[in-house]
């Protein structure tokens, strides 16, 4: 139960840092015991122009953590927060803090990675990120990781995004619709009769060409042509006669 009282107690101590210039003078504040621990705080990302959180985009800072006790450490977590550059400084958002619970043996150095992501309009805000330290389990300390100036920019937009495309698409879309819209309106209207004259001259005169084209059924058929029947065989041209058969008549008569 001690750890975790002397725990919360650190984390107050991150957003609670100015409290102590505002006690009375008589009560004397105990001198806090240092901690020969060493953080050194990097931006992969980052530009010459300085440090740039793009808005959607997660980004990565890495804590070098050089321990120069005698004994070993433990890195519990590291949270932070964005305020603003004036004096006196405004916060304006709590940065989301990661759990670690890494030891670092005496002497040694180890990097850890902590990332961030902000949505928040484009703007210069002063970046504070807080380590909190336990020494021989019970003793807990609160190390400044980094506080330095950062932008707050938007991701960098291309042509061939295709938000941007179905952008422009709709805003094509949307002024060819208008253009029609008074095209048919005011313009359309003023060359109605010329072209309803000519397409009926060219109906009529098509239906006089179907009218001529047509064969009348009073036409004359022309005779069937006549035809030589000297090479016709004689047995082809005389019809054959019909033989009466008497076997018929006789069972006719049964």
């Amino acid at each position: 139960m001690g750890r975790f009282a002397l725990l919360s107690l650190a984390l107050a101590s991150i957003f609670t840092g100015g409290l102590a210039a505002e006690t009375p003078a008589e009560e004397a504040a105990a001198p806090a015991p240092s901690l020969a621990v060493s953080v050194q705080a990097s931006f992969p990302s980052s530009e010459i122009f300085g440090i740039k959180l793009v808005n959607g985009q997660a980004t990565q800072a890495l804590l070098a953590f050089t321990n120069d006790e005698e004994v070993p450490i433990t890195v519990n977590f590291v949270g932070g927060s964005l305020a603003t550059l004036d004096e006196p400084s405004t916060n304006v958002r709590n940065l989301s803090a990661t759990n670690y619970g890494v030891q670092i043996p005496a002497g040694e150095t180890q990097t850890l990675p902590y990332s961030l992501t902000t949505e928040m309009h484009p703007q210069d805000l002063r970046l504070n990120l807080i380590s909190v330290i336990s020494k021989n389990v019970t003793q807990f300390y609160t190390i400044q990781a980094f506080d330095g100036p950062v932008s707050v920019v938007e991701p960098e937009t291309s042509i061939f995004d295709p938000q941007i495309i179905f952008l422009y698409f709709f805003i094509l879309a949307f002024f060819a619709g208008i253009f029609y819209f008074f095209y048919t309106v005011w313009i359309a209207p003023y060359f109605p009769q010329k072209r309803r004259g000519r397409e009926s001259k060219k109906a009529g005169v098509a239906v006089k060409k179907t009218d001529l084209d047509v064969p009348s059924p009073d036409a004359a058929v022309p005779a069937a042509t006549s035809y030589n029947s000297d090479w016709i065989p004689a047995h082809h041209i005389q019809k054959p006669e019909a033989r009466k058969v008497k076997g018929a008549r006789s069972k006719s008569r049964a």
